[in-house]
């Protein structure tokens, strides 16, 4: 399925790091001289219109911006002997935004069709602002500052891990309708069916996909798929109850309001948890894999799938280093710590996970807890070079688990 390219959204964009200094000004980000690459170079004084946010890695939903404004600017314009410097200044009323960041902290900013700005401040070090480094294309590693424009030569797909970063800022991609949509109308009507029953349907509507083959492959296009099902579906929905109104005797009933709002967020993430879930028990399917889907462990704790299951786990006549389990997140942010705690028998952690381009100082922690971090080969790109040697894919973990179960039969 085809979501379309960054550059339908964005011309440019460039970032940098912050310094005591600027932050210590009014209203000015300096050493932006290469932001030239996209902002342009003019005679007139640039005004644009920009959203300011600042996002951190706990956060779980997408901030409010502060909308406000920023110039660009040539301040040399009237001297004819002097090359141009150029400036980018912002209003007072996004000085709360900018104060929340402190020096080494990261500046991205982005260029939007509408020549709008997307200005973004970010902790030094956190998962969001490398994911919009990579998002963007940018690196930051050579030096302080760096820009580029956006074109279809270079270029990322607003696939699904490009959409998930996106989605902190509260940004949707919309989504062609696929084509199996119709068929799930008739199927289910439109009301949302189980979770199960939705999962299974968008697997059964993909027949392409082969998880023997391509186990990787398998989960991303069928998380993409599902999720387009869900968010056609839930447009129809939402769109009749909003129709119908929340007016009661005459009056706006805004707690009815406010409570179907929070629902169809909470809905969004438990379904998206439940489909990846309902989607790797299914590539275990495939390859004859067993296994215990929510497994109780000590301290009721409950792993989301235990190999080669509940009962070897609980039976401590079982050998520990034939046991193995697999956490199953569609983002981790900070959550990624609560797996440390299940299975206390199990001393290396995996942890499966549909984020990209997780900070450096995340995945070294990681390591240093025992959490293995295993993501689709798709999700690999969005990491560092040496991060690439450290992540396993599905089909890595896939083979841990088959020699494993090989080496019990050989025991037996």
């Amino acid at each position: 399925m085809q979501f379309g390219v960054l550059s339908d959204l964005f011309d440019g964009a460039g970032a940098k790091v912050l310094t005591a200094n600027e932050l210590a000004k009014q209203h000015e980000f300096q050493g932006v001289k290469s932001f030239k690459a996209f902002l342009g170079e003019s005679d007139e004084k640039l005004e644009m219109a920009a959203d300011f946010f600042w996002v951190t890695d706990e956060l779980d939903r997408p901030t409010e911006p502060v909308r406000s404004f920023c110039t660009w600017s040539d301040v040399r314009r009237d001297n004819e002997t002097r090359s141009a410097e150029y400036h980018l200044y912002y209003a007072a009323d996004a000085r709360p935004v900018v104060r929340s960041a402190k020096a080494g902290d990261q500046l991205i900013i982005a260029r939007r069709k509408d020549s709008g700005l997307l200005v973004v401040l970010a902790p030094q070090g956190s998962t969001i602002g490398q994911q919009l480094l990579w998002l963007f294309g940018l690196d930051l590693n050579d030096g302080r500052s760096v820009a580029r424009r956006i074109d279809h030569n270079s270029n990322i797909e607003l696939g699904y891990p490009a959409r998930s970063v996106l989605s902190e800022l509260g940004i949707t991609v919309e989504e062609p309708e696929p084509d199996a949509f119709d068929l799930l109308i008739k199927k289910f009507g439109r009301e949302f069916p189980g979770t199960i029953p939705f999962s299974v349907f968008a697997r059964e509507t993909l027949p392409e996909i082969d998880p023997l083959a391509d186990p990787d492959g398998a989960l991303v296009a069928w998380m993409e798929h599902e999720e387009a099902l869900f968010r056609h579906l839930e447009r129809e929905i939402v769109s009749t109850r909003l129709k119908s109104g929340f007016i009661t005797a005459d009056e706006a009933d805004v707690d009815e309001f406010l409570s179907f709002s929070l629902s169809v967020q909470n809905r969004r993430k438990s379904r998206a948890g439940y489909a990846f879930g309902h989607h790797v028990e299914a590539v275990l399917h495939a390859h004859g894999i067993s296994y215990t889907r929510e497994a109780t462990t000590e301290k009721r704790h409950a792993a989301d799938f235990l190999f080669p299951g509940e009962e070897e786990y609980a039976d401590n006549q079982f050998p520990a280093d034939q046991l193995v389990m697999l956490a199953v997140k569609t983002s981790c942010k900070d959550r990624w710590r609560q797996v440390l705690s299940e299975a206390d028998r199990i001393s290396t952690k995996h942890l499966l996970t549909l984020e990209p381009a997780i900070s450096k100082v995340q995945t070294r922690e990681m390591q240093t807890q025992g959490l293995q971090l295993v993501l689709p080969a798709y999700l690999h790109r969005t990491y560092s070079p040496d991060q690439r040697t450290w992540l396993m894919k599905m089909a890595d973990f896939l083979e841990i688990v088959r020699d494993m179960r090989e080496r019990q039969l050989r025991l037996i």
